[in-house]
């Protein structure tokens, strides 16, 4: 999801695009309350029904004024049933009413909550490429904002609109059976009303569009904001960023007073007018016809119904507005939905086994030939004919400068990018324990694959549930996945031990401490295979050596891959891959790489030394 840089399309793009986006949001809202079908079906009949009784209140009132309150014939038995006819259809049609809103409203809600388990769902199973191109804040805010949209658009404008147009048909069949003539009269409301819209479509749509691209600006820019306060302080840089929200708060609120400016130009106040010229020629045209007392009834019954005419197309307009917001909304939900998930989630199965066992000559990880890049192209290579082959519970270490590929390798074993996504030459291939990596379904790849990441995330929850991080794993599993990791005693050292809360990202915690809970979480899955990312360039020295005891009591038993910064973490690995360009430059031990005259392990090795 790339951030939104055209804000300011014209009437003709926006109407466009509204029309393609309105196509998109009526299948994504279909899908979502399809299980309600039944229930919209039910509101649909009971709707029909109060408009019924709606409808049948004037025909009462006409009765009384022509058959009885006109010719003074006061039979109050009748006349008061009629009355009563009067009040009783208009309380039944209310209460029908505020039960279909009741019923349509729980439809709305179920709708929302199925949309952002979906969007949410599916957010989790999107590619690792996906998320170097997403902004945080815009996508938390199709995830929040824009489902919240498209309960407005179930609550608000299909009851509105729903109720309104049926209404509106029993009304204009009633004027019709009532006097066909003066029913013409008002039924030219109908397309002065389709003018309305379509000219309010066509003044607010790109206003619409900007305001709620906009919106996804501004929650962006303070997701970052809040997220790097600490550098945006040390750099004095608040009032830059301040300026630079101002900017962006202004282009959305004169987004948004240009769409309230049609609002109030072409909604209400228009209508207002229209409904005083249509009684006004339908009191003229009932002056002008040769009539006699009996049908003042009639000119009452249409009154009453002229009301009920213009306030649903009334109602309508002014959800027009909302309408436009939701359906702007459900396309940009549509759109993150339609983005392709990761290959290996499409098996649907949440928890793994692990592998087979596998001959100990079996490598648990065989990368032949292997070339990638981000981008199609071969100058666009990150990798280059890259072979590797680690043994099972062998120790390797993987160095390299800054963009030497060693980041991009880890990616590739954790699957966060395909190996297809070169045109011109062969990807190469990788395999795990003997089978090919695309072949293995992700669970069972979750099951073998244990990862510590540079940076660690920790939940805003108990060290148990950061440990367990949803699997279900006995207390016991836990408990020993602590110990390995050399975490076990400073958590039982916490107020309530393993169910002690650690605060937002850990913050009751060291870096030291996040780390080791970190390991622990990696080895609580009983891996046969562990990568770490640059897991030790953020800690202290006596948690490195804490981290680096923890490995050892791995080895043999663990294929360890770690990517290091700090090269004391690897110095006792089995073997050390010098990665430069995107191409092994060396391997071999630390006592065999120090021996290379000259050598990029060495130079490495000895720089680090003279900062110690």
């Amino acid at each position: 999801m790339q951030p939104d840089t055209d804000v300011k399309p014209n009437a003709a793009g926006a109407a466009t695009a509204m029309r393609q986006q309105a196509a998109r949001a009526i299948g994504l809202l279909r899908r979502a309350a399809q299980p309600d079908r039944a229930e919209l079906g039910w509101a649909t009949l009971w709707l029909i029904v109060a408009a019924a009784f709606e409808v049948a209140g004037p025909i009462f009132g006409k009765a009384l004024i022509d058959q009885y309150l006109l010719p003074h014939r006061l039979d109050w038995t009748v006349m008061g049933a009629l009355l009563l006819g009067v009040l009783a259809t208009g309380v039944i049609a209310s209460l029908l009413r505020y039960r279909q809103l009741m019923r349509l409203s729980g439809l709305a809600m179920r709708a929302v909550q199925r949309l952002r388990e979906w969007v949410y769902g599916h957010v989790l199973h999107l590619p690792m490429a996906f998320f170097d191109k997403a902004i945080t804040g815009q996508l938390v805010s199709r995830v929040t904002n824009d489902t919240e949209a498209v309960k407005t658009l179930y609550i608000q404008v299909l009851f509105v609109i729903l109720d309104s147009t049926i209404v509106l048909i029993g009304t204009m069949a009633a004027m019709a059976w009532l006097d066909w003539r003066l029913m013409l009269i008002v039924l030219a409301l109908v397309p002065a009303v389709v003018l309305i819209i379509w000219l309010y479509q066509r003044m607010s749509a790109p206003a619409v569009h900007t305001a709620r691209t906009l919106r996804s600006d501004i929650n962006g820019q303070m997701a970052e904001s809040i997220g790097g306060m600490a550098v945006l302080q040390a750099h004095n840089a608040g009032a830059r960023f301040g300026q630079r929200f101002a900017t962006t708060n202004g282009a959305h609120y004169t987004a948004r007073m240009a769409e309230l400016r049609a609002n109030a130009f072409l909604l209400r106040p228009a209508l207002d007018l229209l409904n005083v010229v249509l009684l006004a020629v339908v009191i003229f045209s009932f002056g002008q016809r040769s009539m006699n007392a009996i049908e003042v009834g009639v000119l009452y019954a249409f009154i009453s119904y002229i009301a009920r005419v213009v306030e649903p197309l009334i109602q309508i307009t002014m959800q027009f507005s909302g309408l436009q917001q939701a359906v702007v909304a459900s396309a940009r939900v549509a759109a993150l939905l339609d983005e392709t998930s990761a290959a290996e989630h499409h098996s649907g199965k949440a928890h793994g086994s692990h592998l087979p066992a596998v001959p100990a000559s079996v490598p648990a990880i065989a990368v032949r030939a292997v070339n990638f890049g981000y981008a199609p192209g071969a100058a666009n290579r990150v990798l280059h004919d890259l072979d590797l082959q680690v043994a099972q519970g062998d120790f390797l270490g993987i160095v390299g400068h800054t963009g030497s590929g060693k980041s991009t390798l880890l990616s590739l074993l954790l699957r966060y990018y395909p190996l297809d996504t070169l045109d011109d030459a062969a990807a190469g291939s990788i395999s795990l324990l003997g089978q090919p990596l695309a072949a293995i379904d992700n669970a069972t790849f979750r099951a073998e694959v244990g990862l510590v990441p540079q940076d660690p995330f920790l939940l805003a929850a108990s060290a148990r549930e950061n440990i367990d991080m949803g699997r279900g794993l006995a207390p016991e599993r836990i408990e020993a996945a602590a110990r390995a990791a050399h975490a076990h005693d400073f958590i039982n050292a916490l107020e309530h031990g393993y169910d002690t809360a650690l605060g937002e990202g850990g913050s009751r915690l060291s870096t030291g401490q996040k780390q080791l809970i970190a390991i622990a979480r990696a080895l609580a899955g009983q891996p046969r295979i562990l990568l770490l990312d640059e897991a030790t360039s953020n800690i202290d020295s006596q948690t490195e050596q804490i981290v680096q005891r923890a490995l050892d009591q791995l080895r043999g038993r663990v294929t360890i891959v770690a990517i290091a910064h700090r090269l004391s973490t690897i110095r006792d690995a089995d073997r050390i891959v010098v990665l430069n360009h995107g191409r092994i430059a060396e391997s071999g031990t630390h006592e065999a790489l120090m021996q290379i005259e000259n050598g990029l392990y060495q130079r490495l090795y000895l720089l680090q030394q003279l900062a110690l």
